[in-house]
């Protein structure tokens, strides 16, 4: 059974860092992909970061490029999110997200094209 547990959000001063992780489980084989979405209130989900298992691709929002990485360690069966110089407007609930295929660059950002959803966990950036 296909399981995702995402964890670490809290409470960050702007500029600031957290690290988000997803574990998982379920996962069998090297092609599929993940990603981290977010919601902040009042707006749509939308894609943050996404690694793609079997050839390690990995690709961020514009919004994003420089300050977070996806990353895997597959000894844990875990993604995270490294988010580094946190502003306000990162503040939302983040979402991982999978589904057991590589998905091409433009389907990354669909929220439809995952089958498996974790929980959401709660990022704040405020002073």
């Amino acid at each position: 059974d296909v399981q995702l547990q995402a964890s670490g959000g809290g409470l960050v001063r702007p500029g600031g860092s957290l690290r988000l992780s997803c574990a998982t489980s379920g996962f069998t084989g090297r092609d599929y992909t993940f990603g981290w979405f977010r919601q902040a209130p009042g707006k749509e989900r939308e894609g943050v970061s996404f690694l793609r298992y079997g050839d390690s691709n990995t690709v961020n929002a514009d919004s994003v490029k420089g300050r977070f990485t996806i990353s895997r360690d597959r000894a844990k069966n875990t993604v995270y999110l490294q988010m580094n110089g946190l502003q306000p407007e990162d503040t939302a609930v983040y979402f991982c997200a999978a589904v057991r295929r590589r998905l091409i660059i433009s389907s990354l950002w669909n929220i439809v094209s995952y089958d498996y959803w974790g929980q959401g966990t709660l990022v704040t950036v405020s002073s």
